[in-house]
């Protein structure tokens, strides 16, 4: 028994040092910058390549070398990514820094594609740290204590670093108040560029000796960047103290769970993660941190066409689409509906974010939730209740709005940055809960589903109509285009109907300045829910589409990169208009068809044009035309136009 106790402690300890090591980089990066940096994970893979590279040519020695080379080559990484994408974001809203590092998520990971190709790879260590050796009356690896003892001696060097010596003085005091410390004469941009390669050379280290632990995979960076937010939470955003005890308890809960009860493995650390954010949201070891200024930009007033203009454009464009089935088989391929249905379907998921977000605020990372929970719902139902796509939609919505009012009941105490780390927690227990739900189909999710349309056993199947317009029959998919395109048309009208009353007022004035708002009365806290509600809604209702088009739900609707996913094309659409995300959504789709064509990395190139849409332009595509206004008319350009939060100094709070 004491044996077994002992070999869960030593294994526990051995994943918790790894953690505590890609945490303390997150940590102190989010300390001094107040940046969270999603792409953490990816830097933490690009250690354990690099040590790949470097192993073969020096023999033996190769893993030591390579423990020491190749975390100085990601920690160069990390300042250039610093200095040319993370510093033009400085006095910018945090959270432009969370989507920033999500495009380059999609970066890294598709060059590590590209570079090292697919499947896992070991990561060969010295005979010097293989075999076992008894401790206490245990058999214990040799490369699991090295790992420990590494690794504390790292935790401890980075400590005394920050505790002991004038650089940690400087971005201690950096951390605290960075206009005093730019005011004493002291480049502290410098030295957020070296904070972010420590961080990014710490993340390095945890890569290399995971490696030599398990083995190396593309996907590592992605697997292993949600645990280290967990951690980062529990210990509090900004304490190095935090991560080292929330490093280590994360890692022997996880061990112990994995050992007695595994259906809980995946489960109470989020658990966890969402009540130390409730309860105390700077965490076990975090100080109070004020919001950093900046507001989220959004893409209205961007347009350069009168009103009456606009409306006829959208019902120009609303024409164009449905005539889009009638030119299948003849003047395009039938691939053409199939891939407008997932426009369409993504278009409304993106509009029931920007619902949310581009009207209060609120950055929610976990919004898949919704639209995984809506695929299931209509699953569920078709399968256990009816088979009326009527009665699976309707019971989706509502089930969608009950659980958006929950998550929003409890989430929007909280704001910022640490709303969207608790709605990430809620996808991801979501997501780690329909693997293990026999009723969910576990990993396999539900498939064959079939379903009608009408009501109490009335109705009849698309496949089963015939609608002749001319010498093109309508039927099947082709008539489902329709059903989705009445959806998203409904939406949009719904949505916009919303906000032209005195509610959608009392959004926007909450985006623009919620302070304001609360002094003239209004309760905030309560009309953010309303609008959360209504936007989880709405993404059920894409999701139960979804399904109902392909007949299958999977658990990897829930998973976070789709969240990911549908901000970026919110951001690239533009935000607070309605109808930008949908244009956003044909643009990603869009590119992803046309770059597939050459590349199965398309995501590197999305991600690049992300990227730079988040730096040069945030307010979205609906923002180009005034931007090319006065080009077109043969001015000399508006040139850059900072906003008033641009404009203060630079990382200035």
């Amino acid at each position: 028994m004491i044996g077994t106790i002992l070999q869960q402690l030593i294994d526990g300890l051995t994943i918790g040092v790894v953690y505590v090591l890609l945490a303390a980089g997150l940590s102190v990066i989010f300390g001094v910058m107040h940046v969270i940096n999603f792409a953490h994970g990816e830097l933490f893979a690009l250690g354990a390549y690099f040590a790949l590279a470097l192993v073969v040519p020096f023999g033996g020695a190769g893993f030591f070398v390579a423990l020491l080379v190749a975390p100085l080559l990601v920690g160069l990484v990390g300042v250039a990514i610093e200095r040319y994408t993370v510093q033009p974001l400085y006095g910018r809203n945090p959270l432009y820094h969370i989507l920033l590092t999500f495009g380059l998520v999609l970066v890294i990971n598709d060059l590590i594609y590209l570079v090292w190709g697919t499947g896992n790879v070991s990561l060969s260590t010295p005979a010097i740290l293989s075999g076992t050796i008894g401790v206490f009356g245990l058999n214990a690896s040799v490369y699991n204590l090295f790992i420990i003892g590494f690794g504390a001696a790292m935790a401890l060097a980075v400590w005394a670093l920050l505790e002991y010596t004038k650089y940690g003085l400087i971005v201690r005091a950096g951390s605290q108040d960075r206009a005093m410390v730019r005011n004493l004469g002291i480049d502290i941009d410098r030295y957020y560029s070296l904070v972010f390669g420590m961080g990014a050379a710490l993340a390095a280290v945890a890569g290399i000796i995971l490696g030599g632990y398990q083995t190396v995979s593309p996907e590592m960076g992605m697997s292993i960047i949600i645990p280290a937010f967990v951690i980062v939470v529990l210990g509090g955003l900004g304490s190095f103290k935090g991560a080292v005890v929330g490093g280590l308890l994360v890692g022997i809960i996880q061990t112990t769970l994995r050992t007695y009860v595994p259906i809980l493995e995946g489960l109470v650390i989020f658990l966890l993660m969402i009540a130390v954010l409730l309860l105390r949201p700077r965490g076990l070891f975090g100080v109070e941190m004020e919001e950093d200024g900046g507001d989220l930009l959004t893409g209205s007033g961007g347009g350069i066409l009168e009103s009456r203009t606009r409306r006829r454009l959208g019902l120009g464009m609303i024409c164009l689409l449905a005539i889009i089935p009638l030119g299948a088989g003849t003047l395009y391929s039938a691939y053409a509906v199939t891939l407008m249905i997932e426009i369409i379907i993504w278009g409304l998921f993106a509009l029931s974010l920007d619902f949310v977000m581009g009207y209060t605020g609120l950055v929610s990372l976990g919004h898949a939730l919704f639209y995984a929970l809506g695929a299931y719902a209509v699953a569920l139902v078709l399968i256990h209740v009816s088979a009326s796509a009527f009665v699976a939609l309707a019971l989706a919505i509502a089930l969608s709005a009950a659980i958006a009012w929950f998550v929003g009941y409890l989430s929007i105490r909280v704001s910022g940055v640490y709303f969207a780390m608790i709605t990430l927690a809620f996808a991801e227990l979501f997501y780690n809960t329909l693997y293990r739900l026999d009723i969910t189909g576990g990993s396999e999710g539900l498939f064959g589903l079939s379903t009608y349309y009408g009501l109490a056993g009335a109705g009849v199947e698309l496949s089963e109509i015939a609608i002749f317009v001319g010498p093109v029959m309508l039927t099947g998919q082709s008539l489902f285009y329709y059903v989705a395109l009445g959806a998203l048309v409904v939406a949009f009208l719904l949505t916009r109907r919303m906000l032209e009353s005195p509610f959608g007022s009392v959004l926007k004035s909450i985006r623009e300045n919620e302070q304001r708002a609360t002094f003239l009365g209004y309760e905030t806290t309560v009309y953010k829910r309303r609008a959360f509600v209504i936007s989880g809604a709405l993404a059920g209702l894409a999701g139960g589409l979804f399904t109902l088009n392909a007949g299958y739900a999977t658990p990897s609707f829930a998973y976070w990169l789709h969240s990911g996913e549908v901000i970026v094309m919110v951001i690239l659409g533009g935000m607070g208009t309605l109808y930008g995300p949908i244009i956003g959504a044909a643009v990603f789709f869009g590119l992803e068809e046309l770059l597939t064509g050459f590349t199965a990395r398309w995501r590197l190139v999305l991600g690049t044009i992300f990227v730079l849409f988040v730096i040069f332009l945030p307010r979205g595509l609906v923002s180009l035309p005034a931007q090319l206004a006065p080009y077109v008319s043969g001015g000399s350009g508006p040139g850059p136009r900072p906003t008033p939060d641009e404009s203060s100094a630079r990382g200035d709070d």
